[in-house]
């Protein structure tokens, strides 16, 4: 009897292409997956998956180009968003061939925003290009999407990963995947690391150069508090650490991964999953979808050490 999973898949733009190979690490596992909810990337990823053309998508994907990709973006300065993003869209609807949610042979359901009466919205029902394409609008970047006269935007918004709609899967793991996360250790590359590793490393090595100093005086000559002086220090470090200068987009773009972070964190308090895959967010930036193969490799790497973490086979 195959093993069954359930996936919840984050929004963050081009890094979903990381879904892509968190399915193929299941799927060579033997895992069937018995569910799926997805916001933005999210949503589209599990949406191509769930109608059996997902590695025709990939394939696809993974040829485009630079500037191929920003062709079929197709910028356009408009009052509700800059990229029209049709000729994608056209991609995915061939790929799709019309078909309805219904009609999948996985439970899918695509997160969205309804931006008039702000609060998230589950599509389980349709067709599943209008779900995709309602799930996708990144706000400021792809215009909303009408859907039963709701003004629905992206699901990211409120819902950045999806758990609630898996809850009641019958599934033996369920797998969160977060692309949005924050740098991770790699064994391969040691200079990605964490910035709290870092500190962690600088309030050890300080301590003990304190402690050094330390040895020797009076208690009334001591240093008031180890702690108290490596906070100042680590203060003063970052006061003198050159500040990025961020444009207009990198500012909001930097702002609603910060919000939706924080919302992830909340539903995985609600409904914690099984196994959390967290892609980090300087993977690659939201827009970089030219960069899908490296992003699909990254996807499967990652599951395959969270996976064998908690002894999925």
């Amino acid at each position: 009897m195959a093993k069954r999973a359930a996936l919840s898949l984050g929004s963050g733009g081009a890094r979903g292409y990381a879904h892509i190979g968190v399915i193929r690490e299941l799927r060579e596992r033997g895992y069937e997956v018995v569910g799926v909810a997805g916001s933005s990337m999210g949503a589209l990823v599990g949406g191509l998956y769930a109608a059996g053309s997902m590695d025709d998508f990939a394939e696809w994907a993974t040829s485009l180009t630079g500037p191929a990709m920003l062709r079929l973006l197709d910028p356009s300065i408009s009052a509700a968003g800059v990229l029209r993003a049709g000729k994608i869209l056209e991609v995915v609807r061939e790929l799709l061939g019309g078909v309805t949610i219904e009609e999948l042979p996985i439970p899918y359901t695509a997160v969205t925003t309804d931006l008039i009466a702000g609060r998230s919205v589950w599509l389980q029902r349709g067709p599943l290009d209008q779900a995709i394409r309602a799930s996708i609008a990144i706000p400021g970047v792809i215009a909303p999407h009408v859907i039963d006269g709701r003004l629905l935007a992206d699901g990211g918004i409120l819902d950045p990963l999806p758990m609630a709609p898996i809850a009641a899967s019958n599934a033996d793991l369920t797998v969160a995947v977060s692309v949005s996360g924050w740098d991770v250790v790699d064994d391969e590359n040691p200079e990605i690391r964490p910035t709290w590793e870092r500190l962690t490393r600088l309030r050890r090595s300080t301590t003990a150069l304190l402690d050094k100093l330390n040895t020797g005086l009076d208690p009334a000559d001591r240093l008031h508090s180890d702690d108290e002086l490596v906070d100042d220090a680590l203060v003063d470090i970052v006061r003198d650490s050159p500040i990025p200068k961020l444009g207009g987009f990198a500012v909001m773009t930097r702002t609603i991964e910060i919000a939706q972070a924080a919302l992830a964190r909340h539903q995985m308090a609600a409904y914690p999953p099984d196994v959390l895959v967290e892609v980090p967010r300087t993977a690659c930036r939201s827009l970089d979808f030219h960069r899908a193969a490296e992003m699909i490799e990254l996807g499967q790497k990652l599951a395959a050490r969270a996976l064998n973490r908690v002894g999925a086979g």
